[in-house]
């Protein structure tokens, strides 16, 4: 498996490359790192699969890396920096507005997530968060909460503030249920696959309107 520290390395002509072409490099390894994880694991993932899928050495990661848990943290910042930037604009546009709706709310909190499960690979990267959370990576679970634990704290308050009626520890169960039905939808496990004849824009729609009322009907439940 990577180890939690990748070993360190003399330079050799092959990395030559290292400071001509870092970005094209670094995209390489986290492309090819978030396919591996998607696949196998974050143990199951070898770092002889990870450099012959990149087309790079060992030098090349640990000069962008220097560890597994850095390069995991990094296929994660790639992709959620972006989602939860849009997620946060779109619930700053509606927060505390006396006509905002539970399915606003919701909107804003799903619908972002769907397209990027939809943009390029962005399904590969979903199914990596499922990983995280099923293999109880202690080590990435804390990095997700401090550095993306905030967003949920303030889609909690908009929620909790639509809907009074619930307890903070019923509410929390229930976003949380929310948040793994959302995941699945969102890694293309699901029995609901798109049809031929249906474009890929209309099927997403279609996936967010069904998130959407089930997530409300859950959450709004006395």
């Amino acid at each position: 498996m990577l180890k939690r520290s990748f070993d360190s390395c003399s330079s050799h002509p092959g990395t030559a490359h290292l400071h001509s072409a870092p970005h094209s490099t670094k995209e390489r390894i986290l492309s090819s790192a978030e396919e591996l994880f998607a696949r196998h694991g974050f143990d199951g993932a070898s770092l002889r699969q990870l450099t012959a899928a990149a087309g790079v050495n060992l030098a090349a990661v640990n000069y962008h890396f220097g560890s597994k848990d850095r390069l995991i943290e990094e296929v994660f910042r790639r992709r959620l920096d972006e989602l939860n930037g849009r997620r946060m604009a779109a619930l700053n546009r509606i927060a505390g507005q006396e006509e905002t709706t539970l399915e606003d709310v919701l909107a804003a909190f799903i619908k972002p997530a769907l397209d990027l499960s939809h943009d390029g690979n962005g399904s590969l990267f979903m199914r990596v968060l499922a990983r995280a959370f099923a293999e109880h990576d202690d080590t990435l679970r804390k990095f997700l909460s401090e550095n993306y634990g905030h967003v949920m704290r303030q889609f909690t308050a908009e929620f909790a503030r639509l809907l009074p009626h619930l307890s903070k520890e019923e509410l929390y169960w229930r976003v949380d249920l929310v948040t793994g039905a959302l995941t699945h939808a969102m890694s293309g496990f699901g029995m609901i696959q798109r049809k031929s004849d249906v474009t890929e824009h209309t099927h997403r729609e279609q996936t967010a309107a069904h998130l959407i009322r089930f997530a409300a009907a859950g959450l709004s439940h006395p």
